[in-house]
Formats: C-alpha cells, sequence, structure tokens
C-alpha cells in the first residue's frame, strides 16, 4: 500500500504551523474548491477563535456573503469596500485619481513603492531626505541631499556635475 508522504508533511505542518488538531487539520485539507481552502487557510491563521472546522466555514461564508467584498472592477480587483468616493471610476482603474483611498491602497500594495513623494527629493545614493529626518551621508553636495549625480540638490543649488 502506497504511503503519501507529502500529505502527511502537510498535516504535520498545519498542526505544528496553527496549532490545531488532527481532525480539523484532515478537514482543512480535504475542503473544495482550493481557491476557497486558501483563504481559509488564511482566516484560521489570522483569525482569533476559529479553532474548529464548522466556525472556519462559518467565517469564510460570512466573509463571502458581506457585500463590501463583493468585485467592483474584474479589471482592477477592487471590492465594494475599497471604493473610492472622490473619482468617476471609483476604482484602482482611475490611475490619475490623488484620492485617499488611492493613496491608501498605494501604500498597502507590495508591489508598488509609492509613498506619495517624488522619489527624486531623496539621495539615490543613501536615501537621505529632510522629509525623513534623515540627512545625507554622502558628500556629494555641502548644501543638502543630492539628487543622484550632478542633479539638483532640494535646495535649489545644482550639486557638482564634477567630481
Amino acid at each position: 500500500m502506497p504511503k503519501n508522504h507529502a500529505r502527511k508533511e502537510a498535516l504535520a505542518f498545519l498542526k505544528s504551523h496553527l496549532g490545531i488538531k488532527h481532525d480539523f487539520a484532515v478537514a482543512l485539507l480535504n475542503h473544495r474548491p482550493v481557491e476557497e481552502r486558501e483563504l481559509l487557510l488564511s482566516f484560521v491563521e489570522d483569525v482569533y477563535g476559529l479553532n474548529t472546522y464548522a466556525k472556519a466555514v462559518a467565517h469564510l461564508r460570512e466573509h463571502q456573503n458581506d457585500p463590501a467584498n463583493k468585485v467592483l472592477c474584474e479589471n482592477c480587483g477592487w471590492t465594494y469596500g475599497m471604493m473610492c468616493p472622490e473619482c468617476g471610476k471609483g476604482c484602482g482603474c482611475e490611475t490619475s485619481c490623488t484620492g485617499w483611498r488611492h493613496a491608501e491602497m498605494r501604500a498597502s500594495s507590495a508591489d508598488d513603492d509609492y509613498d506619495g513623494y517624488d522619489d527624486d527629493e531623496c539621495c539615490a545614493e543613501c536615501g537621505g531626505s529632510d522629509r525623513f529626518y534623515v540627512d545625507c551621508v554622502c558628500d556629494v553636495d555641502p548644501y543638502g541631499c543630492a539628487r543622484g549625480a550632478g542633479g539638483v540638490v532640494r535646495s535649489g543649488v545644482p550639486a557638482d556635475p564634477v567630481r
């Protein structure tokens, strides 16, 4: 009789990582569809008190039935709970909106490093800037933080292009 070592390892990982009982881990691994299983595992990991499969599935169904979690736009994936009240489209497809919701979503996005400020205000070498109260440690310009080789410093005095 063949042994399913991968399943045993997955069960052991779930039990040790999430601190759950064996029957709960088996039920999680058997849950279909797989997309729901991933969401279910994230709920068990993040939400306190989901210590049985029934509670976890009830929380999943509650999440799925919440109108704020319904998809607003298929292109960007924003939900009704993420809707921006300050722009025409109300979703992430509107890239020119500078409203608070768009700034909030950009800040929480892992693939976007936008912080609401222009990157050219920081030193390209050390990242120093008056805005962050971190002085430039490079000797590019004695008047302030440089914007890279030959750039214009924040104070408006051009950096020495020849070094």
